[in-house]
């Protein structure tokens, strides 16, 4: 229930080790359009105890390119690069925390075909969706970014299978 106060997910925060291939990979893969750099790659870098505080990251750490993306009908997806930090590899499924965002798609196949052809690597095949979100049509697939974090494309035609239930979508 929406009390006022929340309007929805504006954007996804993603580290990308670098923001110009991650941008190429997005634009091949899933048709994304460049909003604008927060931080221009030839700007001063964000660093210093203020922004270590205001961001939770690492002394000495240093934000060097930051871009807003949009892919389709939904939140953007803001991309962060670092610099002079140690980073971990990319979450999984298993992992705590945030591990991966989903897209949906008209034509699941077509979808894989162009991530594929953009260098990104299908999990498995397109597989049936599970328990209320089965249906005839309905699919779903995992596959890992060149840098390897996970993305979801999801596409639910036949709807769920309790028609009491309401899931948003986006608009076409």
């Amino acid at each position: 229930m929406n009390n006022g106060i929340f309007r929805g997910i504006d954007h996804i925060g993603l580290t990308v080790p670098d923001i110009e291939d991650a941008t190429i990979f997005f634009k091949n893969a899933l048709n994304a359009n460049v909003l604008y750099d927060v931080l221009p790659k030839d700007d001063k870098p964000m660093e210093g105890k203020e922004t270590e505080t205001q961001l939770g990251i690492p002394k000495n750490s240093k934000i060097v390119h930051m871009r807003l993306l949009e892919i389709g009908n939904g939140p953007t997806i803001e991309m962060f690069q670092f610099s002079n930090t140690p980073q971990k590899d990319t979450a999984n499924l298993n992992d705590f925390g945030w591990q991966h965002i989903a897209l949906y798609t008209d034509d699941i196949e077509k979808a894989t075909e162009q991530v594929k052809l953009a260098g990104g690597k299908l999990l498995s095949e397109p597989h049936p969706l599970a328990n209320v979100e089965n249906g005839p049509r309905n699919r779903g697939v995992y596959f890992k970014s060149p840098w390897g974090s996970l993305i979801e494309l999801i596409s639910y035609p036949d709807g769920l299978k309790d028609k009491n239930l309401h899931r948003w979508t986006p608009k076409k």
